[in-house]
């Protein structure tokens, strides 16, 4: 079999626009949707075919990866591609669709035909554009073959978690390693919001924590934007971030766990959104620890 595919991408916003472009660039032939064709028509530059339809953008696809909002969503889109899907192709499900959307996702799989991978991903805008995403995979292992190559060109390092796509896997692992993402993402908000009622100059608190056990790069990093208010384009946006901390809370309350750090976070997303900053990066949660009068 040769490593050069035809691979659907449905869904081009911040992250399936990058691996779109990438997986042309690794040389495989890629056909993109997007429910905003405005969105996807920038791949065309790249040499992407740029479809009207999900049905159009699957039709001959050895691979289609779905990089949508939520597992209702790319349910959704599947059912609109599905008169032109091909029983035998790949289908690599990267959406963050949480842990009870993954056996409809997977039953909709096994009746047309397709092989199932579970296939989160983890990064953001910038690794995503350089193609050093880290992908989380569950699924069966006589059809690596088939997928290795896209997730080769889309990451740099391939997690295997089982041969079951059904059973999530990869996105339960997805799941945990968000939870620490958001966490530490409101907490650097809550950090500078503090400084700043304080009159503390957050440098003072990250050259204290210099060198240290407390000291982390990604702290900076989320700090950083906000003080230098480069929060657009968004990196992972504060809608997303939203969406995910309530899958994370969802999924700890299904299993009898009590997330309280997972639901704050979720409320402290959305009240950001709220007040305006939903496009902009997640970072911008800093904003919720203010009225909105004074966010503005």
């Amino acid at each position: 079999m040769t490593d050069q595919l035809t691979v659907s991408v449905l869904g081009t916003g911040i992250m399936g626009a990058a691996m779109a472009r990438n997986l042309a660039r690794a040389g495989h032939t890629v056909r993109a949707w997007n429910r905003t064709r405005a969105k996807a028509e920038p791949l065309a530059a790249d040499g992407a075919h740029i479809a009207d339809t999900p049905a159009e953008a699957v039709e001959g696809a050895d691979v289609v990866l779905t990089m949508l909002y939520d597992g209702p969503a790319a349910l959704d889109v599947m059912r609109e591609a599905a008169p032109a899907l091909r029983s035998g192709a790949a289908w690599v499900q990267s959406t963050t669709a949480g842990i009870e959307a993954i056996g409809g996702l997977a039953a909709f799989a096994a009746e047309h035909g397709l092989v199932f991978y579970d296939a989160p991903v983890l990064g953001t805008r910038q690794p995503a554009e350089a193609g050093q995403l880290t992908v989380l995979a569950a699924g069966p292992a006589a059809g690596r073959a088939v997928v290795e190559p896209v997730f080769d060109a889309v990451g740099a390092r391939t997690v295997w978690t089982g041969e079951d796509g059904a059973a999530g896997s990869a996105t339960r692992l997805k799941l945990v390693a968000n939870s620490w993402v958001l966490a530490a993402t409101a907490a650097a908000g809550e950090v500078l919001a503090l400084s700043q009622a304080l009159d503390v100059d957050p440098a003072r608190f990250f050259d204290l924590i210099a060198g240290g056990p407390l000291d982390m790069g990604y702290l900076k990093a989320k700090a950083g934007m906000v003080l230098e208010n480069r929060l657009s384009p968004a990196q992972f946006a504060v809608t997303t971030a939203a969406k995910d901390a309530r899958l994370i809370v969802a999924a700890g309350r299904d299993n009898g766990v009590r997330l309280d750090v997972a639901a704050a976070s979720a409320e402290r997303f959305e009240r950001a959104a709220a007040q305006g900053h939903g496009d902009e990066d997640m970072a911008a949660a800093y904003f919720a620890s203010f009225d909105e009068k004074r966010a503005d």
